[in-house]
């Protein structure tokens, strides 16, 4: 793009290219398209000169904007930036759906209720913005995003991966790094300017005689920044830009534009920088609020006056820093006892009724010991933020209570709750010191147990998520079971779920933890529930049945598993609020784990679905992806590997956008199912080697198990049977039976007749308690494999039967094909095409490639002429298109949808027309009439 008049009067000199992408991410707005830009560059280097630009530019069209910046001083205050940047648009409130309203409202302060989802209020935010948008296009203006608070930055960004079909614009700057929450955005580096525009600007900004020289080695010591040419009139003297003379030790280095600020600012009357402090500590930028400060450290407000001519800030319906390095250095140029005499003044003129987090906050920064009334203040202004969904926030405010405390039994009480909160926000370092905090002072003996729990968990939470320094899983195991036997004198409730959570790791740890250690934990579990008669609660009834199950062997606990799971569900479908405790840490494992040690699919489905509608209901993101891959894994099961991938994509564009451990169990299975050996042997690979480095046995036998779907599916029944005897070496609950009987078909396959005998009857000891149509299918089918030909064809049909009862298709496929090859075998060729079609049909429906493959070739072997069938691999609608339609195919109305998977109503609608126009209706009622694959 040339350069423009309005890129010089700009002062953006250089930035032709920069401008030109603004202008073009304004036009496209306009144009009705949403999109997002982060400006990523070192301090001074212009990024905030280029905001105003977009800015600019935006107003000039006709757009609403919106502008935050963030502030140090404010980042623990949860939503601050997020209320600022919403402030000017809550006029549009009423507008949105009434559990999104309500979330918004509790988030910013202005209701009380449950504690909202994060991401039920990006959903808020989304649908604000979009709102807002109907009348004239809105730009979102956020400088400094380094600086905002967590939870802020967190909903920005997952708003801003949420712009398809609204008039939204979000334009971020960020220093070099950022927060991990904008990554994977649109991105713009923005680098120092060339030496020739440097030169140009920096003529413009000298006055006098610039020496050729001097300005090539100003320009070569500023490096292009532009706020650092722009500083260069007032670090150097006449002489030496003349050239060259005069004193050099007052030379700033190259880029420390920064401390050019300090100097001026030091440079200014007491009173004017006691106020241009207090500016820089009242990140809000009210005006009313600053003269309250300044009445009552007693300065008249016109000492501004100096910093104003100096040019450092402008006091006027808002204050405002000419540039947010001048704030930062404003504060860097201040003592301590000043910080604290100015936070005072702060603390001192801030409403309690209408801002006390703030206040508290301020009355904490102008303490220097330690303050038992402002840390009560901190405490409860933790028990805000919390109810508000603001976990870091909860986090500094109990992390400063605990340091202000005097008391030491005091003090280690709110260390504790102050490293339990930094848990939940995911600083396990910070949750560590806090820990060692509480352990200085004097604790009781359930503080103690506390404590050993709290380092456990945060233990459990490191290692699966793959911190290389995290202590493997069979060591976790081992600390969780003593925290639980530590708590089982004092706390029973606490004891139960410290137990739970120890029988959680050693699952988890598997066949690469101590030798026993599973069955020594579920023992140690139902000793300390011999000692009481309450179990009321569902993770009370499932710790007891898994533990009996564990201890006793298969069949065992059958009876307490249903009415645990049954109990478990009944919770999730009349829960309103939040998940239940019971889905933290893991612990979804032992519920899966346990509808699959029952083989009732109808229950498995039950518990899915009441899971992801709960998580959906609340907006609960952290618990969505795990529901969202139990419920993949029932689809799977189910035959619809299309609808499991999905799932699994919605899942990881949560967990991508959230920064939550990705799922990664069923994807394994997925691409094991669909029989292309590449991806899923890529995948297989991968989740060996994590299994390896985090001690995790489970995922080892998972691979093991998908392994042998894979070769089974592709005829390669020796390696099989080695992958599948190799998963049956330790019994993984929940999917171990499915292994055994993956190594049952590979050994009948190779010949192995006595280990395949053997293994039936282990089969049907872990299987046959259950009375499911899906285990009896199970229990019929192994045994027809092994057969003698008098009694395989009624065991095969029977197996056929009793799938028939149940939803899982994967197996009856399976079934058909087997019986279909032993038809073959024994030469009933009538039959045999019969049942092989059917099992060709089903797995190409389904799009198991390798199953569908290993069909036709019996059939050919029969001389059948195969014809091409289409296999399902993602079809004509994209994933997102294809979720979009069955739910509006099942009566959702396009709100409805948005609040289920994360969208504006706006990209509803938008991915609807396109699902019409790919499928060639013209409304909802028609999608209930035609087919489709994605």
């Amino acid at each position: 793009m040339p350069v423009t008049s309005e890129n010089r009067a700009s002062g953006l000199r250089g930035r032709d290219v920069e401008c030109a992408e603004l202008q073009s991410l304004v036009a496209n707005v306009g144009s009705g398209v949403g999109q997002a830009l982060v400006l990523r560059g070192e301090a001074g280097v212009g990024k905030s000169a280029l905001l105003d630009h977009v800015a600019e530019c935006a107003e000039s069209a006709g757009f609403r904007c919106a502008h935050v910046a963030g502030v140090q001083s404010d980042m623990e205050l949860a939503f601050a930036g997020l209320h600022q940047l919403c402030a000017p648009l809550l006029d549009r409130m009423n507008e949105l759906p009434e559990p999104q309203r309500d979330a918004l409202a509790v988030a910013f302060g202005r209701g009380v209720g449950p504690t909202p989802d994060r991401f039920l209020v990006g959903l808020a935010v989304l649908s604000l913005l979009a709102s807002a948008a109907e009348d004239r296009p809105v730009l979102c203006v956020i400088d400094d995003a380094q600086w905002l608070d967590q939870v802020s930055v967190q909903i920005l960004g997952f708003v801003a991966r949420r712009l398809v079909a609204e008039p939204v614009g979000m334009v971020f700057g960020v220093r070099d790094g950022g927060p991990a929450d904008l990554s994977g955005l649109p991105d713009l580096n923005i680098t120092g300017l060339t030496d020739s525009d440097a030169r140009a600007l920096l003529d413009s900004v000298v006055m006098g005689r610039l020496d050729e020289r001097v300005r090539d080695r100003m320009v070569a010591e500023t490096r292009g920044i532009p706020l650092a040419v722009l500083e260069v009139p007032r670090n150097f003297s006449p002489e030496e830009l003349a050239g060259g003379f005069g004193g050099a030790a007052t030379r700033p280095s190259a880029g420390q534009v920064e401390e050019s600020f300090v100097r001026r600012i030091r440079a200014l009357p007491t009173d004017t920088q006691r106020l241009v402090l207090a500016a820089a500590a009242e990140p809000v930028g009210d005006p009313a609020l600053f003269l309250r400060a300044a009445a009552q450290l007693g300065i008249p407000v016109e000492a501004l006056t100096a910093a104003e001519t100096a040019g450092i800030i402008e006091f006027g319906a808002r204050m405002r820093f000419h540039h947010p390095l001048v704030r930062s250095a404003a504060y860097a140029a201040a003592d301590p006892a000043d910080r604290r005499a100015i936070h005072r003044a702060l603390a001192d003129a801030t409403d309690p009724h209408l801002d006390p987090d703030r206040r508290a906050w301020h009355a904490a920064n102008a303490t220097a010991g330690t303050d038992d009334a402002v840390a009560a203040q901190l405490e409860a202004s933790a028990g805000r933020a919390q109810s508000r969904g603001g976990v870091a926030a909860a986090a500094a405010f109990l992390e400063r209570a605990a340091v202000l405390t005097a008391d030491p039994g005091l003090r280690g009480a709110r260390a504790i709750a102050a490293a339990r909160v930094k848990r939940d926000a995911a600083a396990p370092e910070a949750a560590y010191k806090l820990l060692a905090i509480a352990e200085l002072g004097p604790l009781s003996a359930l503080q103690r147990a506390q404590v050993a729990r709290l380092r456990a968990q945060i233990d459990f939470v490191r290692c699966r998520g793959g911190d290389p320094a995290a202590p493997r899983l069979r060591q976790v195991t081992a600390r969780l079971r003593g925290a639980a036997e530590q708590l089982d004198p004092l706390d029973e409730e606490q004891a139960r779920e410290a137990h739970l959570e120890a029988i959680a790791a050693a699952m988890y740890a598997g066949r690469l933890g101590d030798e026993g250690a599973l069955e020594e934990t579920a023992a140690a579990a139902l000793a300390a529930l011999a000692r009481t008669a309450n179990l009321h609660r569902p993770v009370d009834l499932l710790l007891s049945a898994m533990a009996t199950r564990i201890t006793e062997g298969a069949g065992a606990g059958s009876a307490q598993l249903r009415a645990a799971l049954e109990a478990m569900c009944a919770q999730l479908e009349r829960s309103e609020a939040q998940p239940p405790r019971w889905l933290s840490l893991g612990l979804a494992i032992l519920a899966e784990s346990a509808a699959g040690e029952l083989w009732d699919d109808a229950l498995m489905d039950r518990m899915a679905g009441a899971l992801v509608r709960q998580a959906r209901a609340a907006g609960a993101l952290a618990a969505l992806p795990p529901a969202l891959a139990y419920h993949a894994g029932v689809q799977l099961l189910n035959g619809e590997l299309g609808t499991a991938a999905t799932l699994l994509e919605e899942a990881a564009s949560i967990t991508a956008a959230t920064g939550y451990a990705p799922v990664r169990y069923h994807s394994l299975n997925i691409a094991a199912w669909r029989g292309d050996a590449t991806e899923a042997l890529r995948l297989i690979g991968n989740a060996t080697a994590d299994a390896a480095a985090r001690g995790e046995g489970r995922l080892l036998g998972l691979t093991d198990y998908a392994s042998a779907v894979l070769y089974n599916g592709l005829g390669r029944y020796e390696e099989a049977f080695a992958c599948a005897r190799d998963g049956c070496e330790f019994e993984d609950l929940g999917f171990y039976s499915w292994t055994l009987y993956e190594m049952i078909e590979a050994a009948v396959h190779t010949d192995r007749h006595d280990i395949a005998l053997q293994g039936v009857r282990r089969f049907e000891r872990q299987v046959g308690a259950s009375s499911t149509g899906w285990a009896r299918g199970a229990v019929a089918g192994a045994h027809a494999l092994v057969a003698d030909n008098d009694h395989a064809d009624e065991l095969f049909r029977a197996a056929i039967g009793h799938f028939g009862d149940s939803a899982v298709t994967v197996h009856l496929a399976r079934i058909e094909l087997s019986y279909g090859e032993w038809l073959r075998r024994v030469n009933r060729r009538g039959d045999a095409r019969q049942h092989l079609n059917a099992a060709a049909d089903r797995f190409a429906k389904m799009g198991a490639t390798a199953f569908a493959e290993r069909a036709h070739r019996e059939l050919v072997a029969l001389g059948a002429k195969i014809r091409n069938r289409p296999v399902k691999s993602g079809g004509e609608l994209t994933a997102q298109e294809g979720q979009i339609a069955r739910l509006a195919a099942d009566g959702l109305t396009n709100h409805e949808i948005g609040a289920q998977l994360f969208l504006s109503t706006h990209t509803v609608e938008w991915h609807l027309r396109k699902v019409f126009v790919k499928l060639g209706i013209r409304s909802r009622r028609q999608l209930r009439t035609v087919a489709w694959t994605s």
